[in-house]
């Protein structure tokens, strides 16, 4: 694995983590217990402002969740590439 690959995975993590900490401000939640919570409270909002059923909502869920990661990945690849100057 190269450093550019472990940049993207570390922004990625941090963008997630970051997501979630934003997502349980204020909540009396346990750490141990925020992503299910962030997950849980994505399908909430999915579901509540959109009115699509249930399964749809989780799916919906899923699919935000996975393309921030993909996305936060391919920033922190670019930002490494960007800074290091290489391709």
């Amino acid at each position: 694995m190269n450093h550019r690959k472990r940049a993207g995975i570390m922004t990625a993590l941090i963008g997630l983590i970051v997501f979630m900490i934003v997502f349980q401000s204020g909540s009396p939640t346990p750490v141990v217990n925020w992503p299910v919570e962030t997950y849980l409270g994505l399908v909430f909002t999915i579901g509540w402002l959109s009115n699509v059923p249930n399964w749809l909502a989780y799916v919906l869920a899923a699919l935000v969740l996975i393309l921030m990661i993909i996305g936060f990945y391919k920033i922190g690849s670019w930002i490494y590439g960007l800074v290091v100057g290489r391709r």
